[in-house]
């Protein structure tokens, strides 16, 4: 299945134009046509050959491979949760998607090692705006439970759980459950130069069409396979893969640096190279913070030092590797 997304004003054409000689098309009759009309790759070839469509086509999901290929010895597992809000601490997951897979230590993908969708019924009831979000409603959820163990199957043998939104997803992951606790956690979002990729934006329906794909979100599974699809897609300027530049970032130690007692007046600057605001909330000091690189700590605190403090001050520093990251 294909959408079709016409650019540029209204103009009439003849998709049939191009039919081999001698071969004779009628208007289509209900959704069929006679077989002598165009292939469905001729014509999606045609419209392309124009310039004035863009084709996305409907995203299949990998079949679960029964017999592992050798040479990806290393487990990932691709993760997404619909809640019942944003907080971690009082809001609940209400469906948990998961996707397990093989990968080796350049990050190149293997297989599909299983699969697991589940819903789960919360202790209050779905309020309006998830439901109209996520097409989760009470009534599906009604009696249902997570199966800890299938779950467990799929993400103790993980080395690398990925999500989109690590730093939503981890939280409620590890408030529902401590098997997620210990893992090493990667973010789609925000480790990946997507924009250097030609990507417009890093939402993962954008990700999705620009990579030529539609699917049917907002279900758990269906966006894990989704966003396989796109981490495992190298374009002709990339030779990499997207998965294989998020799993190096994975394994660099990064580093939180803490602007404690900066100047006030000078906040507006701070924002602007990128900190942001801890009111000192889950033990963090109440402070501007960023994160970076552990190699550009160097350099971060000669800023600091120059431009804000001007003198030379000693931030506290925090480091993290990715069984620290993305922790509530």
């Amino acid at each position: 299945m294909v959408e079709i997304h016409r650019a540029g004003s209204p103009t009439q054409i003849d998709m049939f134009s191009a039919l081999p000689e001698g071969k004779t098309c009628r208007e289509p009759s209900g959704a069929r046509f006679r077989h002598d009309t165009m292939s469905e790759q001729q014509m999606l070839a045609y419209l392309q050959a124009t310039g004035r469509y863009r084709i996305l086509r409907k995203l299949d999901p990998r079949p679960i491979a029964f017999n592992l290929r050798p040479g990806f010895p290393l487990r990932g597992v691709i993760l997404d949760t619909e809640t019942t809000g944003l907080s971690s601490r009082k809001d609940e997951i209400i469906e948990i998607g998961a996707i397990a897979f093989t990968f080796d230590e350049s990050g190149i993908v293997g297989d599909v090692a299983g699969i697991y969708g589940g819903l789960q019924e919360p202790s209050a009831s779905i309020p309006a705006e998830i439901t109209k979000l996520t097409g989760i409603t009470d009534e599906m959820v009604a009696g249902q439970l997570i199966d800890i163990q299938a779950l467990r199957a799929l993400v103790d043998p993980a080395d690398l759980i990925i999500a989109h939104n690590a730093s939503f997803d981890r939280p409620f992951c590890e408030a529902f459950s401590p098997m997620f606790s210990d893992k090493a956690w990667a973010c789609s979002n925000a480790e990946i130069d997507w924009s250097a990729r030609g990507f417009e934006g890093t939402k993962l329906g954008y990700l999705v069409g620009q990579a030529g794909f539609f699917h049917e979100s907002h279900r758990a599974v269906d966006d894990c396979f989704a966003l396989l699809e796109v981490l495992d897609r190298a374009s002709e300027l990339d030779r990499a893969t997207p998965f294989a530049e998020l799993y190096e970032s994975s394994q660099r130690s990064r580093a939180r640096i803490f602007a404690e007692n900066s100047p006030f007046d000078l906040k507006d600057h701070l924002k602007a190279r990128g900190y942001r605001w801890s009111d000192g909330s889950e033990g963090r000091p109440k402070c501007w913070w960023i994160e970076v690189d552990e190699a550009s700590v160097e350099s971060e605190l000669r800023y600091l030092r120059t431009d804000i403090y001007r003198y030379d001050a000693d931030p506290p520093i925090r480091y993290l590797t990715a069984f620290d990251r993305f922790k509530a």
